[in-house]
């Protein structure tokens, strides 16, 4: 099924670069939401085992999902550089 479609665009004249700098563009994007999901269901199970810690574990959630949501911006930005170049 791949080959078939990587072999469709090359044949139409799209890059094989360009289809991968779209898939890993993709990958990036799915890859930050499965780690913010973690992150999040971690952190409410945390909040739930020990109602006093909220504050800590929330502030602690919120760095570690603002660093993944930063290393997955710079994926995207540079398939998409990628992309266009």
């Amino acid at each position: 099924m791949l080959l078939s479609v990587l072999l469709q665009a090359a044949a139409a004249g799209v890059g094989v670069t360009k289809m991968g700098a779209a898939i890993g563009a993709g990958l990036a994007a799915i890859g930050a939401g499965i780690g913010i999901g973690k992150i999040g269901s971690s952190a409410m199970e945390a909040i739930a085992r020990q109602p006093e810690a909220s504050g800590d574990i929330r502030n602690n959630m919120i760095i570690a999902a603002a660093l993944i949501e930063g290393v997955a911006l710079l994926a995207v930005v540079v398939c998409l550089l990628t992309f266009l170049m």
